[in-house]
């Protein structure tokens, strides 16, 4: 009997490695064997490789090099890297700045936002839900067109424009107010523009999530003890629906930090006046497009990439569950 478990405890020995060959072979045949699933993943997997992988490759090497689109790229190693955290004084000064100040209020405020309207929205009757849900979804559809015919002549900033207007007829300034071009004011004007626009998908992904909610969870819950609404959203509606909130988590991260031509759009000029509401896109697009330096540009991709590769890591630690990490 001894002898027996002894035999037992003795771990097995290694099976020795295959060799590639006979590996290949193997991952070859599975792959033909599913070939109509690899078929239907095609269009997406070669939509990938084309307008993400590929491209986020390039990017990587070309922020090594100085790239002018006139010359072929010369390697140039950490050179970019240690001019942007050293040297480059708007990117320290205003771009890096203004992204973490814009990303944070719109970012974190939009997100909470569509979570509250999604709830308010969810408690209407079926035929109102529906006119109130594309009444708020529509502003992220038609936000160039927005910005032409509503903001710009809003934030005018002489005595005929609506919001100088409406704030001079009742007393509340003496002279008008430059919004989108004083320093002091774009940013503010940035914020509210963008959040006005901000309930895009997330926001339908979030009363998806809270409308299908099993509602016998609200009635167990009640029954233990749950006496508020707020209750029931913190113990009941949030965890139920945890999969929508990342969806929404990951999609304001990547709609906040990819603003960037909202200031430009504001106040007609660029760079903004004193690069009051000159972000990261802004100074991807100053050098990319205005300087040539292609592979600063690049680098500063780069940086942005992985901001906002650790910001949706954030968002996976609070709304994710442990597979989702």
């Amino acid at each position: 009997m001894l002898q027996s478990e002894a035999k037992l405890a003795v771990p097995a020995k290694r099976k020795t490695s295959e060799p590639v060959g006979i590996r290949l072979k193997r991952f070859f045949k599975t792959v033909w064997d599913y070939r109509l699933s690899y078929l239907f993943i095609a269009p997406f997997l070669f939509c990938f490789l084309a307008f993400i992988f590929v491209p986020v490759v390039l990017a990587a090497l070309l922020s090594f090099t100085y790239y002018n689109a006139l010359e072929p790229p010369r390697f140039i190693g950490w050179q970019n890297f240690q001019y942007l955290f050293s040297q480059d004084l708007i990117f320290l000064k205003y771009a890096l700045p203004n992204t973490i100040k814009f990303a944070l209020i719109v970012g974190p405020g939009g997100y909470v936002a569509a979570f509250l309207l999604a709830w308010l929205i969810a408690q209407l009757p079926n035929y109102a839900r529906i006119w109130y849900a594309l009444a708020f979804y529509t502003p992220s559809l038609t936000a160039g067109i927005a910005m032409s015919i509503v903001w710009l002549p809003l934030l005018t900033g002489d005595r005929i424009g609506y919001l100088n207007s409406f704030l001079m007829n009742f007393g509340f300034i003496d002279q008008p107010i430059l919004w989108v071009t004083d320093k002091n004011y774009l940013m503010g004007s940035m914020i509210v523009v963008t959040l006005w626009s901000s309930m895009g998908v997330g926001f339908l992904a979030m009363m998806a999530g809270i409308l299908n909610v099993n509602q016998e969870l609200y009635e167990a819950a009640r029954i233990d003890g749950v006496k508020s609404r707020l209750q029931e959203i913190w113990y009941i509606t949030i965890p139920s629906m945890k999969p929508q909130m990342l969806f929404s988590a990951v999609m304001a991260i990547v709609g906040t930090f990819k603003a960037g031509t909202i200031g430009q759009e504001l106040s007609g000029q660029f760079p903004t006046p004193q690069y009051a509401g000159h972000l990261l896109m802004s100074h991807i697009q100053d050098y990319g497009e205005v300087r040539f330096e292609m592979g600063y540009a690049a680098s500063l991709s780069v940086f942005l990439l992985v901001l906002m590769f650790l910001s949706n890591k954030l968002g996976t630690k609070l709304f994710g569950t442990k597979e989702d990490e």
